[in-house]
């Protein structure tokens, strides 16, 4: 352990009906250390950090702070004792400016003119510069993440907790971000780090604690060991990478041309004449930072928003006018990066969630009647096939991990056989085996000649599956390059919008 010991967690353990989320949990963090918790979806870390932020209350065990019993209460006894978290979905809002975000998170913020000072001061000074008088809505995923770290630093916390913070970042957003918490660990700042990104993990963490199934079942020095090794002690067998099928390519199956789509969010980003095509059998990976057009494109492929007729085609002829059920009985399918209350409704059950999208192509209705066992065997089939841990398909939507509800949301739309299929942000959250299984049954389903699109954030997920790139920003789509021969310092130019087309297949093919 590196230092002496900041935080003590000894025989924790809490339970829900039906479940234990964490069961004896022991590990210590030292003062200046980076610690990461590993775990699969469902092993209990988000239990075990909420007890430690003062948002669960345990059921046993007890922890200790600097060598004083801590028990917090609430968020704000966390916060006063010295811990602070960034979790991983932004709790920011838009139409207010840095300084009024930071503000409302703090628990007694200084006047308004002291605390826009303090935020340059301390931004500046750890290398995330923000404007406090900027608007959050015209922000970039990666300034967002920097103004809850702010906020967090403004109260000199002696542990920070970070939730997945590198799923919305660029590899240079990434490397800044790594020289922060390891200048902060220097200063003696002990971070507590989640994150299914295991090679990160390798490069910035001192130690860490293996959880799998609520249990603490292994500790490592992530540098000395390789990811596949904790990611099989994560899972507890052995992973295999997604295989792809080799072949040719079929004809073209969707075209995208000159689509121009106004935003309908205030914040959001409108397209700008993007165009791609993508052959059957192939798999188009497009990546973006948040909030370049992602959610706008998934729209306008899905059918949300309508466009000119032949901005959207399919097989060549043009869907722009359809809606989502009229391309779904195409062979046109989706599913969007928002699991709960886009994808799945959250307090349906599985199989009233296997309806609303399979109604159409598995044929669950009859004369205007739902032909419910075989909506009951429709759900029960992606249960099966894509292993989702649940208690059965009648469990709400809301009750699974995220991962499972991932799976299951893949496994609907996959078991459609669709002719095309897009999807927006698989893996997102998901664990090292859940992520492995839905990539390859993204690749099963391109190896049977779909068209696959996916739109990721996550650069070593298109890496390994995607046979060609095209980066979103702005709105604006580079050309799509082969994935073959790119490099990670090319990827992140054309996510920053150096993507001059022609200019960057150039340099790659120069083996730039």
């Amino acid at each position: 352990m590196k230092g002496e010991v900041l935080l003590g967690v000894e025989g924790i353990g809490k339970s829900y009906p039906g479940v234990r989320a964490n069961d004896d949990v022991s590990f210590a963090v030292g003062t200046g250390e980076v610690h990461a918790l590993l775990g699969e979806n469902g092993a209990g870390k988000s239990t075990l950090v909420k007890m430690i932020y003062g948002l669960v209350k345990p059921d046993e065990g007890r922890m200790s702070l600097r060598g004083a019993p801590y028990a917090p209460a609430e968020p704000r006894a966390a916060r006063a004792a010295g811990v602070a978290m960034v979790f991983q979905h932004f709790s920011l809002f838009d139409a207010l400016d840095v300084a009024d975000n930071v503000a409302l998170g703090m628990d007694a913020p200084p006047p308004m003119r002291e605390l826009a000072t303090r935020i340059r001061e301390v931004s500046d000074g750890y290398g995330l510069p923000l404007d406090p008088g900027r608007l959050v809505g015209d922000l970039s995923a990666g300034e967002r993440q920097r103004v809850e770290i702010v906020r967090c630093l403004l109260q000199h916390p002696k542990l920070l907790i970070m939730d997945e913070p590198t799923s919305v970042l660029t590899p240079q957003e990434v490397a800044i971000l790594f020289a922060t918490l390891r200048q902060l660990a220097a200063e003696g700042t002990s971070i507590l780090y989640i994150s299914h990104k295991l090679e990160e993990i390798r490069a910035l963490c001192d130690a860490a604690t293996i959880l799998r199934r609520g249990k603490v079942v292994g500790t490592c020095v992530p540098r000395e060991v390789s990811a596949r090794e904790m990611a099989e002690l994560m899972v507890g067998a052995a992973l295999k990478p997604p295989a792809r099928a080799a072949g040719e390519k079929g004809p073209v199956a969707l075209t995208v041309e000159g689509l121009s789509v106004p935003s309908p969010s205030a914040f959001g980003t409108s397209l700008k004449s993007v165009g791609f095509e993508v052959r059957q059998g192939e798999v188009l990976g497009i990546g973006g930072v948040a909030g370049n057009g992602q959610d706008e494109l998934m729209a306008a492929l899905s059918g949300e928003i309508r466009t000119a007729e032949g901005a959207v085609r399919l097989h060549g002829r043009g869907i722009g006018h359809l809606g989502p059920n009229e391309r779904r009985k195409d062979g046109l399918c989706t599913a969007p990066e928002e699991r709960l209350g886009h994808a799945a409704a959250p307090d349906m059950s599985l199989t009233e969630n296997a309806l609303l999208s399979g109604a159409v192509r598995k044929r669950l209705t009859r004369r205007g009647f739902i032909d419910w066992p075989a909506t009951r065997a429709f759900a029960g089939e992606v249960v099966k096939t894509y292993d989702v841990r649940t208690p059965g398909i009648a469990t709400a939507a809301r009750a699974l991990s995220g991962g499972n509800l991932q799976k299951f949301v893949l496994g609907r739309e996959i078991l459609q056989q669709p002719e095309v299929i897009v999807v927006n942000q698989p893996t997102w959250g998901v664990d090292a085996a859940a992520a492995a299984f839905i990539r390859q049954a993204l690749l099963d389903r391109a190896a049977k000649g779909a068209a696959v699109v996916v739109i990721s954030q996550d650069i070593d997920e298109i890496m390994e599956i995607a046979d060609r790139f095209a980066a979103l920003n702005e709105g604006r789509l580079s050309a799509p390059v082969p994935v073959a021969g790119l490099t990670l310092e090319r990827i992140g130019l054309m996510l920053g919008g150096a993507h001059g087309m022609h200019v960057a297949e150039g340099a790659i093919h120069a083996g730039a």
